[in-house]
């Protein structure tokens, strides 16, 4: 049976059996279900969904982003992925409407940050993201730890070693834990991964505390997948697994007629991707160094994004 039948009959059991909720953050009406999990053999194919086309540019651009230890929006926005924009958006209306600076739209907002380097620099930071969290972990010296680089070396030096983890969930950072002056507004949802080596392969399990299974998770499991052949290249192994585990996996009700048009429709054959030879180490990794060969998914289904997550920590309770 094709791979892809597992991500979709998890959609389809949360449409026959999941418990409706009402999100406290947003108001809105999702239907989930609690603790699964769908795996990927990486050897096989690259698990790029095909009931649907999963926009595999911002995959790309957004990993590399992460990987570098970037936080600033401006590298996406630069190469056209607009994924992470309403969180320092919102933030920047913010801070406009309490120090009555000039509001803007988003549209105007996105177009400072790609023309004007200073606004952006001081507007487009996203702190304690994936990125600074894989690769500058704030100790309490103040050192930045590199997990992602620790992670690779300890396979590199013990292919049997168990504790090859990146985590990017600080509490010190997060929700009512944080000082409200330095809480995230933004969610970390993807928020745990180890590697591990077996017959040789180097596979990736990722734990996803929250996951929007129409919009957001066939975008993660590219998104990891990838991340695990990069690994196994700069390790000169071959690919394994991608394990992806799930707590509160979900749809948002108004995806529900979108999500059974997307059922009505038949996987194709994955496609492949190739690392090119001149990635040795995490940063001599570049976006154009990976090459996606025969994609032929489905045409794209449209839904509402929400924007989950955000808070307003002026507001909120020390």
């Amino acid at each position: 049976m094709h791979p892809e039948y597992q991500y979709l009959d998890l959609m389809r059991e949360l449409l026959d059996k999941g418990d409706r909720q009402i999100d406290a953050g947003h108001g809105k009406a999702t239907i989930g279900a609690f603790g699964r999990q769908i795996r990927f053999d990486l050897s096989e194919g690259f698990p790029l969904l095909t009931t649907k086309k999963v926009y595999w540019n911002g995959v790309l651009h957004e990993l590399y982003w992460f990987m570098s230890g970037q936080n600033n929006i401006k590298y996406l926005v630069d190469n056209n992925v607009h994924i992470w924009d309403d969180y320092p958006y919102r933030m920047y209306m913010e801070r406009a409407k309490k120090d009555k600076w000039q509001e803007m739209t988003k549209e105007e907002f996105v177009s400072k940050i790609k023309g004007d380097s200073e606004f952006a620099e001081e507007h487009g930071a996203l702190p304690h993201i994936y990125g600074d969290m894989w690769r500058r972990w704030p100790a309490k010296d103040g050192r930045g730890i590199d997990q992602l680089a620790w992670a690779v070396e300890e396979l590199r030096n013990d292919p049997s070693c168990h504790n090859a983890i990146v985590t990017s969930w600080n509490p010190e950072y997060l929700y009512t834990m944080a000082k409200p002056d330095e809480a995230n507004h933004f969610p970390i949802c993807h928020n745990m991964y180890q590697l591990n080596i077996k017959h040789e392969k180097v596979s990736l399990q990722l734990y996803q505390r929250t996951a929007d299974i129409f919009l957001g998770v066939p975008f993660n499991i590219a998104s990891y997948a990838l991340l695990a052949n990069v690994v196994a290249k700069i390790l000169g192994r071959e690919v394994g697994e991608f394990v992806h585990t799930f707590g509160d996996v979900h749809f948002y009700e108004d995806h529900e007629e979108a999500i059974r048009q997307q059922l009505e429709r038949e996987p194709r054959p994955f496609p492949a991707v190739k690392i090119d030879d001149a990635v040795t180490s995490i940063d001599t990794f570049r976006p154009e160094h990976v090459s996606l060969e025969g994609y032929d998914p489905h045409p794209p289904i449209k839904a509402e994004l929400t924007v989950a997550g955000f808070r307003n920590l002026d507001n909120r309770p020390n």
